[in-house]
């Protein structure tokens, strides 16, 4: 079974409910084109009325964070269950903005991890490298780190239940892209280290590229052998570049 080919939009803290709506709709409206799953990933009080509006079509919803705890006096979190129940089968865990802003660390992450497993989510778990760690030589051991301390250590039909997003910390929202070529190199290292945790199926986890990956860009990053798709951020709050984005598969 090939990696399959993924193009998730996270929409972060941004649109409000008309709008969400709206770029929803559009985004339907394009999706008999696209040449990838379509996710998209709302901020998690629009989950139940997207995940409404998208039923029948080819795009499935995902969260953007799920709780490490089952349920209980944890106010303001969202859990995995909750997600689930409103139909929604995707969730993002370990972006680096959860990492940095709101200092969750691996084992918080793997605790999300088997959270978000435990109740039939889908997980889009993102690893990636600051600026000063590639320049000292470190993004193998970072990678490695946030991938076997993040990850449960058995995990059931990784390549249906796992998604890896690489996406390089000094990339994410700066315009700056990683080029193919660093992008390739890190995918092929992660597509390795899969295969020495899991076994061959390693090499079935779907991989995607995240850091201002956008409608000029993605045709090429998409077209490098180990790279199976992206995590879109700002490009995915306009229907027409994350639409682009979606066909840009050759």
């Amino acid at each position: 079974m090939p990696p399959k080919k993924i193009v998730a939009g996270n929409w972060k803290m941004n649109t409000d409910l008309q709008d969400a709506i709206s770029l929803a709709n559009t985004v339907i409206e394009g999706a008999e084109q696209m040449k990838a799953q379509a996710i998209l990933c709302p901020p998690s009080l629009f989950l139940d009325p997207l995940v409404k509006l998208t039923a029948g079509s080819a795009i499935a919803l995902g969260a953007q964070n799920c709780s490490f705890a089952e349920k209980g006096a944890f106010t303001g979190e969202i859990a995995a269950s909750m997600i689930a129940s409103v139909g929604a089968k995707y969730v993002i865990l370990g972006h680096s903005e959860r990492r940095t802003i709101f200092g969750e660390d691996n084992l918080t992450i793997q605790q999300k991890v088997s959270q978000a497993l435990k109740n039939n989510l889908i997980v889009i778990f993102c690893c990636g490298e600051t600026l000063e760690e590639r320049e000292a030589g470190r993004v193998e051991e970072v990678i490695t780190r946030q991938i076997t301390e993040g990850l449960p250590t058995v995990i059931e039909n990784p390549a249906s239940n796992i998604i890896i997003a690489y996406e390089p910390v000094w990339a994410i929202g700066t315009g700056i892209t990683a080029s193919p070529a660093q992008a390739e190199e890190v995918h092929r290292f992660i597509r390795n280290l899969l295969k020495q945790q899991f076994g061959q199926i390693g090499a079935d986890i779907s991989l995607l590229y995240g850091g201002s990956c956008n409608a000029a860009n993605a045709a090429e990053l998409f077209a490098q052998e180990n790279i199976d798709g992206g995590l879109i951020g700002g490009a995915s709050l306009k229907a027409a570049d994350f639409l682009t984005i979606c066909k840009a598969f050759a």
